[in-house]
């Protein structure tokens, strides 16, 4: 992990480890230090049972990627949040213990794409504050811009089938959800990808 990562503490719920893309690129700017990400056993199984559920045939791969996650984000994991739970209101209780995680950890964000389920009013006492992936990832793209851009360029040299040029990678961030990080990189910062 880089050597950054003291900045903030992000909750990241299931359905931003859901899409492949989103989940890589959050874990790749968590990795470079760009943000300290935070997760519990209960969000891993959420986002590997409904992958699971939408695409059994993948059960060695998903299972891989959270042993990984484990394994390489050892600190990521939180506990000990389950006393807190009782005391919270969200419009869906199942996701109290997102929150009770949150507060257990002292996050800044919780990062999620069902900010519905999230309103505001609910996270003030907390110091919290519900960002979408998108935006988050933007907003960090443009915290710490060379940086991102390294994260961006390395990606882009990972990924080979299909390989992408840097106006593929801005088309792919864009049909996987992620326009306003697609913007931040489109166009005056293709010269970080050479």
């Amino acid at each position: 992990m880089g050597s950054v990562a003291g900045r903030f503490v992000v909750l990241l719920d299931a359905n931003v480890l859901y899409p492949f893309r989103k989940r890589d690129l959050l874990l790749r700017f968590y990795d470079a230090g760009l943000f300290q990400a935070r997760w519990t056993e209960r969000i891993l199984d959420e986002w590997t049972g409904n992958l699971l559920k939408a695409r059994p045939d993948c059960e060695a791969s998903v299972h891989a990627q959270q042993k990984k996650m484990r394994e390489v984000f050892p600190e990521a994991l939180v506990s000990g949040f389950e006393h807190l739970e009782a005391g919270l209101s969200l419009p869906d209780p199942n996701d109290k213990h997102v929150l009770a995680a949150a507060i257990q950890c002292g996050a800044q964000h919780i990062v999620t794409d069902n900010m519905q389920d999230f309103p505001q009013p609910k996270l003030n006492p907390f110091g919290i504050e519900a960002t979408e992936a998108d935006a988050f990832l933007a907003r960090i793209f443009d915290l710490y811009t060379a940086e991102a851009m390294t994260v961006l360029r390395n990606l882009r040299s990972h990924y080979s089938n299909p390989p992408y040029s840097p106006s593929g990678l801005v088309r792919d961030l864009t049909a996987k959800g992620m326009p306003k990080l697609a913007a931040r990189v489109s166009p005056t910062n293709f010269l970080y990808f050479l």
